[in-house]
């Protein structure tokens, strides 16, 4: 390992690809969205050679990125359709990987964090990356955002033990909303779709160890 600038591996990043394919994941503008975005810029340069390895990484702020594999399946269930049709809200910023895959097969992203400093390191990658469909700030991810609602799609890698009624509320008829939901020692990536009577329905995506959500904003960091 070393500090100097992050390079891309073409060889482990078509090993990646390889594994997404063998796990099920079909879709093509998926995969060549996952392709073309250079995960190295998103991780620190003392792990940047394992940018392509499918497990979590630590971050600044005592966070972590999720693992790749779990990205782009939480992405492929978002259901996002024709590219470019859908708005999304993303709950916890994190590194702004996945807001950059997202920002490749949604029409606009808004994406909120409680620490300014993974916020605004973020939006610093989204820049260099020339992307102009994202909309990025420090806020309290509890509260969702009522002042660009609603959405089609609203999506948190923060665990919540119950899915919160603020965020249903911020979703359009027949959206969805993916998030992890349960205790620590059991928790499950939880997909609900909001019908266009109301109805709520639900389905497990996945196991998951995500970490669980913080109210409020960052007093430091």
């Amino acid at each position: 390992m070393s500090g100097s600038e992050p390079e891309e591996d073409p060889f482990r990043k078509m090993r990646l690809i390889l594994e997404l394919r063998q796990s099920g994941l079909t879709d093509n503008f998926l995969l060549n969205s996952v392709e073309a975005l250079p995960r190295e810029l998103f991780v620190s340069p003392d792990f940047a050679e394992y940018a392509y390895d499918d497990f979590a990484l630590p971050i600044a702020c005592g966070q972590s990125m999720t693992k790749p594999s779990m990205v782009a399946s939480i992405v492929d269930a978002l259901a996002l359709g024709a590219p470019k049709s859908c708005s999304v809200l993303e709950i916890g910023t994190g590194t702004g990987y996945m807001t950059a895959l997202l920002s490749k097969l949604a029409r606009r992203v808004h994406t909120i964090d409680r620490f300014r400093t993974l916020s605004e390191a973020a939006r610093k990658r989204f820049d260099q990356l020339g992307i102009t469909n994202i909309v990025s700030q420090t806020a309290d991810g509890k509260l969702g955002l009522p002042a660009a609602a609603p959405f089609d799609r609203i999506v948190s890698t923060c665990a919540l033990e119950d899915v919160p009624k603020l965020w249903l509320d911020q979703l359009k008829p027949d959206g969805f909303l993916i998030l992890p939901v349960g205790t620590n020692e059991n928790q499950k990536v939880m997909r609900y779709q909001k019908k266009s009577d109301g109805e709520v329905v639900s389905e497990i995506l996945a196991p998951s160890q995500f970490l669980h959500l913080a109210e409020g904003v960052a007093k430091e960091l």
